[in-house]
């Protein structure tokens, strides 16, 4: 495929999303101009229902240890949490360095997932747990729904196999495992997406490129 080409069919993909989000721009300017008073009165009072609500949600959060990173001190501590929070991460630990990189990672990821309590075990001082999950590579990450161990995170194979993978990196993991949402996710975040994409869209215009050779 020539460049006149790739440039044509580039402009018309730029042009039909554009033309989807003036669409759905126009909707949603028609269905405001329809509301009256009492619509508007509406719409309000359920958005004060739902931030109430939020904000219970995040009380209750907080009040259970959410938003913190925080060792459990024994295994009897470990049921008491996965009994109280709906999502959990458990870290079992021991004291080395891909344990310690783990660390690093979390406690960012616990201020910034509030919707899930992030937490530690000594792997070694917890021999009841880790035979029973099947824990025999430090670091582990057992990820946990509604009481029940739904899947794990094995040493760092997933995260490109080196230590020096970003808390980007772990949180997608975490969000593909629907352990986290990705509602609340960070400003940088979002740019390591964007900044995907645009790679993604240059990487897919040199292969055509180099077809067209």
């Amino acid at each position: 495929m020539d460049k006149g080409k790739i440039q044509e069919v580039i402009e018309k993909q730029v042009l039909t999303v554009v033309q989807a989000v003036e669409d759905k721009i126009d909707d949603e300017i028609s269905a405001l101009d329809r509301l009256d008073s009492d619509d508007l009165e509406s719409l309000r009072e359920r958005r004060l229902h739902q931030m109430k609500k939020m904000a219970e949600k995040r009380n209750r959060w907080i009040s259970l240890g959410h938003g913190d990173y925080s060792e459990l001190p024994s295994e009897k501590d470990f049921f008491s949490v996965v009994k109280a929070s709906d999502r959990v991460v458990c870290h079992f630990f021991r004291e080395n360095w891909p344990c310690k990189v783990a660390d690093k990672h979390l406690g960012v990821l616990a201020k910034q997932h509030i919707e899930t309590r992030f937490v530690k075990i000594n792997a070694e001082k917890s021999p009841f747990l880790a035979e029973k999950l099947k824990i025999t590579v430090l670091p582990t990450l057992a990820l946990i729904k509604n009481a029940k161990v739904d899947d794990y995170v094995v040493g760092f194979d997933e995260l490109g196999g080196t230590d020096d993978f970003s808390t980007e990196d772990l949180e997608e993991r975490l969000a593909k495992a629907q352990v986290i949402f990705l509602e609340g996710e960070s400003s940088i975040h979002q740019a390591r997406s964007t900044a995907q994409s645009k790679r993604s869209v240059r990487q897919a215009t040199r292969a055509d490129s180099s077809d067209s050779e």
